[in-house]
This record gives structure tokens, C-alpha cells and sequence, in this order.
């Protein structure tokens, strides 16, 4: 059969896969599998070009950093850093209308620079956060929304696991990905800020508690200290050149891991489970990767990619445009599939674009992250919104309510994601490019 033919039928072979409720990974390889078949005539040759690709895949030294930053991070979360960062940015903030709220945003910014996981802030501050801004006299909706909104700041703000599965998958550079990171995640998390405190401005009673709670209070100002101190340590490492993203991942959790043991918050049972959660998620990870791996060779054997980019660039539709579409259909596929899978099934069929039209593949990495993290505050699959529920549904808490709380915070996402497509420079300002 003809290649490209073959190409193009894998597409549809996978969507229908995916949305028939098949595991992401087991889509990509199986029909991968077939594709390669199909083109060679030959079973044999085609399950050992699986199996070629399968070992590659995670092989590559690079992988390495998925455990260690995952484990860094649940190291953090079980040690109460977040907990600490709240209570001393909120209590700095007691004056302010809307204070609560700016100080979940602060302390998810905070604390995504040092877990990079979305799923892994919305949990924290679920417990942490709307609780007190409750208590304080903050509209629930609004609580929850901040909470399910500032979230993605984690996936943004370095070191983000959705910006090393972007460099594994185009073999690109780990450290410039964070580095182009901070340029978007502060943009947002200022958005954030403006927004709630014009609101807390204009509907005053959306706030009607000023001061911070008496147990936020008497947590002192020093305990905030171990959070900028790791933060520092493993990007300060990777900036000046000290550790490479797999060294600092490592020297990063082992510092977690020693602050949790030295300030007792982490014992032998508490480490058991971080041990168990790292493992299952590196497991769900490294699967998604070897399918995303064996797609992107059977896409290239198929000559499907330079067709699409040699199409793309026909067309006349420019840089600019092709980027506005592209996360278009990224926010679209948010509402159905999660941030990871999007990934997988998109990027090896664009990067090849982007590459031809000259895009810098920093900016194009940051737009991709943005984009599909939009998805996780939309229905019907807005998944911060879904941990947010679940973590409070103990309360009453609705899903309607987290999702319409969260509902101006996806907007300001999608604005956000509009000014980095036309300015390139918000994401590679700080690379000098």
C-alpha cells in the first residue's frame, strides 16, 4: 500500500482508537504496528520496528529526569511546603481585597517551581486554600476557581513535566524549554492578579473577609525559606550550568526528600507511598512515551510529516497563522483528551512544520504547553477542575461551581495564549533570540 496513504489512515485509525476509549499508548503502538505492516508487507519486519522504536524510546539518558522531578515533587507536596508558602504570602497579603485569592496564585507560582506538576498543585491547594479563603468569607465559586485556575501555573513555571515530554519527543533542548518558561507562567500568574484584584475592586462583596486566618498567622516567615531554597538550588543549577536537568532532577529530590526528614514531616510510611506514586506515575509516563516514539517513527517512515509541512507551506498561511491553528485544535482536543496524550498524537506531525517555516522551537514548545493546558479547566474533561471536585466533594462543592469559578481564569489562559502566539518574544526574551 502506499505510504502516505497508509499515513493518513493511521490518523483516523488513531482518533477513532482514542475516542472508542483505547489507552492512548496501546492506539499509537498498535496501529503503528499495522501502519509499518502494511507498508512492508512483512509482520516480521514490522513488530521488530516496534520493538527497535520501544528501546530507543526510553534508553535515552534524557528520560532519567521523569522520575526525579516526579519524586521531587510528591516529596514537596507530603512535606507541607505548599501548606508553609500559603500561610506566609497570605499573611503578607492580609490588607489586600482579595488577598486570599492573589495569595493561592502566588503560592502556586511558587510552588510550580519546584513540582512541575498541574494535577499535583490543584490537590495541594484544594486542602490548603479554599478551605481558608471560605472561612475568610470568599465567594466559594470564586475559591475553587482560583484554585482549579492557578493550578496550570505548575505546567508552566520550570521545571514542568509537560516541557520534558516536549523535549524528549523533539529532542530539544531541556533547559532553554525552562528557560522560555518563565516568560509565559509569570505573564499568567500577573493576569491572575490584575483580574481578582479588579474584582475584589469592583464586586467587593465577592470578598468579604480581609483578614487572613489566626492559624495562617502564626506561621512564621522562615518557614518559607526551604521552598525558595530548593527552587533555587535545582534552577539556579541548571541555569548557571552546574547540573544538567537529570543532575539537578536528582539533586533536587534527594534536598525534598532530606528537608521532609529534617522537619519530620516525612517518616518511613510517608516515604513508602512517595515511592509508590513516583513508580506508578514514571510507569504511566514511560508508556505514553514508547507509543509516542513508535507513532513518530512510523509517521516518518510513511513520509506522512513532509507531506503535511510541504501542504502547509503551499498553502501561504504563514507562521503566525499555522500557530493560531494549531493551538486551536490543541484547545479543542483539551475538552476530550488529557494534556500528555494531546501531546503525543499532535507534536510529531507539526514540529516538522514549525522546523520549515523557521518557528523557534522554544516558543512553539511553550504555545503547545499553553494550549493543551487550557483544556484542563473545559469541559466535559477539564481535569484540574475534576481533582479540585473530587478533593473537596466531601464539602457540597459541585462540579458546576468549580467549573464556572474556573471559567474567566480558562479565558484569561486563552488570552495569554494569544499574546505568546503574536509576540514570540514573552517566551524566548530571556534566551537572548
Amino acid at each position: 500500500m502506499d505510504p502516505i496513504i497508509v499515513g493518513y489512515l493511521s490518523l483516523g485509525a488513531i482518533a477513532l482508537a482514542i475516542y472508542a476509549g483505547i489507552h492512548v499508548a496501546i492506539a499509537l503502538a498498535g496501529v503503528s504496528l499495522f501502519g509499518v505492516w502494511a507498508i512492508t508487507g512483512k509482520l516480521s519486519l514490522a513488530m521488530n520496528f516496534v520493538a527497535l522504536a520501544a528501546t530507543d524510546s526510553i534508553a535515552d539518558y534524557t528520560f532519567g529526569v521523569v522520575p526525579l522531578f516526579v519524586l521531587m515533587g510528591l516529596a514537596v507536596s507530603e512535606s507541607g511546603m505548599g501548606r508553609d508558602t500559603f500561610a506566609v504570602i497570605s499573611r503578607g497579603l492580609r490588607r489586600w481585597r482579595g488577598g486570599l485569592g492573589v495569595a493561592t496564585v502566588l503560592s502556586n507560582a511558587v510552588f510550580a517551581a519546584i513540582t512541575g506538576i498541574s494535577i499535583a498543585s490543584a490537590a495541594v491547594f484544594s486542602k490548603i486554600a479554599v478551605p481558608e479563603m471560605v472561612r475568610a468569607g470568599t465567594n466559594r465559586s470564586i475559591a475553587v476557581g482560583v484554585v482549579a485556575g492557578s493550578s496550570v501555573l505548575g505546567m508552566l513555571i520550570p521545571p514542568s513535566l509537560l516541557l520534558i515530554l516536549f523535549a524528549i519527543l523533539t529532542d530539544s533542548s531541556i533547559g532553554d524549554l525552562f528557560i522560555g518558561g518563565i516568560g509565559p507562567g509569570v505573564l499568567l500568574a500577573f493576569a491572575y492578579i490584575v483580574y481578582l484584584s479588579g474584582l475584589g475592586i469592583v464586586r467587593p462583596h465577592l470578598f468579604d473577609g480581609i483578614k487572613a486566618p489566626e492559624e495562617v498567622q502564626r506561621t512564621p516567615v522562615w518557614a518559607i525559606l526551604p521552598v525558595f531554597g530548593l527552587a533555587t538550588l535545582v534552577l539556579a543549577g541548571i541555569y548557571m550550568g552546574f547540573f544538567t536537568p537529570t543532575e539537578a532532577g536528582a539533586v533536587g529530590a534527594a534536598a525534598a526528600l532530606a528537608i521532609g526528614f529534617a522537619m519530620r514531616r516525612i517518616g518511613t510510611t510517608a516515604g513508602w507511598r512517595i515511592a509508590v506514586q513516583t513508580g506508578h506515575i514514571t510507569a504511566a509516563v514511560c508508556f505514553l512515551i514508547i507509543g509516542a516514539s513508535i507513532y513518530s517513527r512510523m509517521l516518518a517512515y510513511s513520509g506522512l510529516p513532509a507531506s503535511i509541512t510541504e501542504m502547509a507551506i503551499n498553502s501561504g498561511i504563514g507562521p503566525t497563522g499555522f500557530l493560531l491553528m494549531f493551538a486551536g485544535l490543541l484547545v479543542l482536543l483539551g475538552t476530550v483528551l488529557d494534556s500528555s496524550s494531546i501531546m503525543l498524537v499532535t507534536v510529531p506531525l507539526a514540529f516538522p512544520v514549525t522546523q520549515q517555516m523557521g518557528i523557534d522551537i522554544v516558543h512553539f514548545g511553550l504555545i503547545t504547553v499553553l494550549a493543551v493546558e487550557v483544556g484542563l479547566l473545559t469541559p466535559p474533561l477539564g481535569l484540574s477542575v475534576f481533582v479540585v471536585h473530587a478533593t473537596l466533594k466531601d464539602t457540597g462543592i459541585t462540579l458546576g461551581e468549580v467549573f464556572r469559578g474556573a471559567a474567566p481564569f480558562a479565558l484569561i489562559m486563552a488570552l495569554t495564549l494569544v499574546a505568546l502566539v503574536f509576540i514570540p518574544q514573552i517566551a524566548t526574551g530571556l534566551l537572548g533570540r
